[in-house]
């Protein structure tokens, strides 16, 4: 055996973390990325010239955000990261002067108040930190933001110029409300405003919440002259906002949902989640018609629109070209800044305006996007918007096929859905089919789908085509091509792991699809890890000492890793101490510390970026590759494989409480952003990202009961599709099944969504792991069927697991080969972590097929 061999064993595992408290440089990096990532996250609403502000300017400040500005939502989307910056923090580093820290004090004292009461009512509900149900309780009692007192003439101190902070918190496993203090402004906030507007002569409003709340009357209040929207933008939010308040960085984010004028415009309102009264079938009557598609379809008029967001200078985007061959399209675009004083970046969105004589569809659809690089006044830049055009295609699902059907495609570009230029045609003169598939998930029972009347659908393209014939506009002939699967040969990794799955005995099977139980792991929802302290999980290790293949950690989530800030271990007895789920929730919020004696401590502070929202709003694709490449050189200090994240469901309707953690209502879009992510972190070797949760989890309440009831279009069209995507363009190393039916049948026991649409459909390589506790009493996904679907891993695992597959062993209910498909699967990405010193950027081995070959001689 070589040198280079002999590196390329089994790595040897230290503790995790650092032995010291100070600050790092990764830390200092990081923050970095994630202050710019906010900033361009953040959407400018409303700007009636008040802004940007001077540095320096003294203002008053309110609001329950202004000092406790929430970064991010609760559970296992949080983060454990050193310090947060708040508003108040951010804005007096700025140079602000703030008037209002009387108010902002007593304003503490309450916060701290209500914070307490919370904890205990937590845990005399629950039976305390150790008991089963506290998770359960913790992540159902939402924690609301409490009231401050009245504002006075004092705090204003002759300021001309208040902000007002309207903060909401969200997090899993409960939904929202369409009530005062929730979707609606509490009658403290509307009251404040009042205050403010009667008082100042300019009033900002920034809205620090996970998701959508009512805006109407800010929108159209003619005092209110300027209205941010910075969701939960992580650590560096207070330095984000002030950077946009002072033109430091000028507002490029745009919404990635529609802002609807009522709640009760939103197909679904009446119907979504606790609307009705029933949390067991949720009918997703609107079908395809989701966000922009409806409101557009419907002709619903929204507050604001898909894609909408101002800055502080002006754009003009021309067409240059359009361009297609079979496979795909292109649409050049020159940018120009065309104000006199601010940079700024724009973003270039591409739709398509299909014909209706077949298969009814939306008005119109994202495409494609490109972002600007930052653009002096008067400078101007080429891009390339490009698309393939699987982005035109329907499902049509009485023959299982996506055509791109016969007629005239209408491109059209612009800066949101409503602001839009049509630049050309794209003429198809015979349908074409892109995807012959199989079909899956199938309705158990009839559902009533919402269609718009097709002659109006048809009559509006007729205008379309007419008008653009008129302007003299492109029509470019268009022969879309059928989409070929470029098939993977078999690796040597995976040549390795199915040499050792055929020596493996049923015990050592069984025991690698489920999570590591026998360190005691399933007492601790999301907060399982041993290796890794805080660590959502691992899998089983109980092939290390025999076969040298270990088990690998995970952790959450959607914002950054979460783990413990702080652990203590014993060096003698390698005993950790103070790294259950206590210390992991809420920067170890419910944690009572303990000293031991003789025990030594190790840090883990990690970055929290902003909510998935926030970084969707950025449309930056290179950023979001540059934040998961931040993701993943954490994950490498603290010995993470893989990270539960991103998260990708559709936001179907404003009042899902976990919609922070998620992108868009628009699955292109979702897709694209998803992809960015895992590209950048498996950039770095032996790391990979974990796409979740598949599928159609749109819903918090009664989350592992809930029946998602749509049709195999709706499906396949709106809630896989940004999957697919991530998929085909980016490899993940795994994916995450969600709690709640489809159908009927839970998406951890579905063979037709982990194989027939994610293996043989999109050609996905990696593990596909269950959420937590789905096969637990309450859960309803059956161990047994999980591996009979071709979910590979159960997780965190528990004792039942292993009897419930065994004896499905035995009746020949489960399939041996199918159980050894699992495992063999799953020892194939394991062998490619950074468990091992050889490991490289995943999926990079088709490159170096010989030193693969030594590395699995060696192991």
């Amino acid at each position: 055996m070589n040198g280079r061999g002999k590196n390329m064993g089994k790595r040897v595992r230290a503790f995790s973390g650092c032995s010291s408290p100070v600050r790092t440089k990764r830390e200092q990096k990081n923050s970095e990325i994630a202050r710019r990532a906010a900033g361009e996250g953040i959407v400018l609403l409303k700007n009636e010239g008040v802004l940007p502000l001077s540095s320096g300017k003294t203002i008053a400040l309110f609001g329950a955000g202004a000092a406790r500005t929430i970064k991010g939502g609760t559970g296992s989307g949080d983060v454990n990261e050193r310090e947060s910056v708040s508003i108040l923090k951010g804005l007096k580093d700025a140079g602000f002067q703030i008037t209002s820290e009387k108010w902002i004090a007593d304003y503490d004292e309450r916060f701290w108040k209500a914070r307490q009461d919370w904890k205990q009512e937590i845990l005399q509900e629950s039976g305390g930190i150790g008991a089963a149900d506290f998770f359960q309780v913790y992540s159902s009692h939402v924690f609301l933001m409490p009231n401050g007192r009245e504002i006075t003439e004092e705090d204003l101190q002759g300021a001309d110029t208040a902000l007002y902070v309207i903060s909401r918190i969200a997090g899993e496993n409960a939904d929202r409300f369409a009530q005062s203090g929730d979707y609606y402004l509490s009658e403290r906030e509307k009251e404040d405003l009042r205050v403010l507007c009667e008082k100042c002569l300019h009033v900002i409003v920034i809205l620090n919440a996970g998701g959508q709340i009512d805006v109407k009357e800010l929108a159209e209040n003619p005092r209110i002259e300027a209205m941010l929207f910075i969701g939960q933008p992580g650590m560096e939010g207070g330095h984000a906002l002030a950077d946009a308040l002072t033109g430091r960085l000028t507002p490029s984010g745009k919404l990635t949902d529609t802002w609807a004028n009522a709640y009760e415009d939103f197909p679904n309102a009446d119907i979504f989640s606790h609307q009705n009264g029933d949390l067991e079938a949720e009918q997703y009557e609107e079908g395809i018609y989701v966000g922009y598609r409806y409101f557009d379809s419907f002709g619903v008029e929204p507050l604001y629109p898909f894609g909408f967001g101002l800055s502080y200078t002006n754009f003009k985007i021309r067409c240059d070209r359009i361009c297609a061959d079979g496979q795909t399209v292109s649409v050049g675009a020159t940018v120009e800044n065309s104000g006199d004083v601010f940079s700024g970046k724009e973003i270039v969105q591409v739709y398509c305006v299909c014909p209706q004589n077949g298969l009814v569809k939306e008005a119109k659809r994202l495409c494609g996007f490109a972002k600007t690089r930052r653009l002096s006044p008067g400078e101007s830049q080429r891009i390339a918007v490009s698309f393939p055009a699987k982005a035109l295609a329907s499902y049509d699902m009485k023959r299982s096929l996506w055509i791109v059907e016969a007629g005239s495609y209408i491109l059209q570009i612009g800066n949101s859905s409503r602001n839009l230029t049509s630049v050309g045609v794209l003429r198809v003169e015979k349908e074409a089919v892109i995807e012959k598939v199989s079909p899956i998930c199938p309705l158990r029972s009839a559902l009533q789908e919402l269609a718009p009347a097709k002659d109006a659908m048809q009559r509006r393209v007729r205008q379309l085509e007419k008008q653009a014939k008129e302007e003299g506009l492109p029509v470019i002939s268009f022969a879309p091509q059928e989409e070929i699967i470029r098939r993977r040969p078999v690796s040597a990794y995976e040549k390795k792991a199915a040499a050792l799955t055929e020596k493996l005995t049923k015990e050592e099977l069984i025991a690698m699809v489920i999570g590591e139980v026998t360190k005691g792991q399933s007492s601790a929802l999301g907060a399982s890890g041993v290796k890794v302290p805080g660590a959502a999980g691992e899998t089983s290790g109980i092939l290390e000492e025999k076969w040298g293949a270990p088990g690998v950690s995970m952790a959450d989530g959607p914002a950054g890793l979460r783990l413990v800030k702080k652990y203590s271990y014993n060096p003698d007895t390698k005993e950790v101490y103070g790294a259950g789920i206590s210390h992991a929730l809420e920067g170890g919020f419910f944690a009572e510390d303990e000293e031991e004696e003789g025990a030594q401590a190790r840090y883990q502070y990690c970055t929290a970026m902003p909510v998935g929202t926030v970084l969707a709003q950025t449309w930056n694709l290179p950023l979001m590759e540059e934040v998961g490449k931040a993701i993943a050189v954490e994950m490498h200090e603290f010995k993470v494989a893989w990270w539960l994240a991103p998260g990708m469901n559709i936001h179907r309707n404003p009042l899902c409480g976990r919609n922070f953690e998620y992108y868009s209502e628009d699955p292109l879009l979702s897709g694209f952003l998803a992809a960015a992510v895992t590209k950048g972190v498996q950039s770095m070797p032996g790391v990979g990202t974990t796409i979740k949760h598949f599928a159609c989890n749109n819903q918090e309440d009664n989350r592992k009961g809930s029946d998602s009831i749509l049709s195999e279009r709706a499906l396949r069209e709106i809630y896989l599709r940004g999957f697919e995507i991530a998929v085909k363009t980016a490899q993940p190393m795994a994916i995450m099944t969600s709690y709640n039916l489809i159908n009927g049948v839970h998406t951890a026991n579905s063979f037709d969504l982990c194989t027939v649409a994610a293996r043989q459909e999109w050609d996905f390589q990696g593990v596909i792991m269950t959420d937590w506790t789905t096969t637990y009493a309450d859960g309803g996904s059956v161990p047994w069927k999980c591996v009979a679907a071709g979910n590979d891993l159960i997780m965190p695992g528990c004792a039942g697991d292993f009897e419930n597959i065994e004896k499905a062993l035995e009746s020949g209910a489960l399939k041996y080969e199918e159980l050894q498909g699992c495992v063999q699967r799953l020892l194939t990405v394991i062998y490619q972590t950074l468990e091992f010193e050889s490991c490289r950027p995943y999926l990079s081995e088709m490159k170096r097929e010989d030193e693969i070959n030594e590395f699995c001689e060696y192991v």
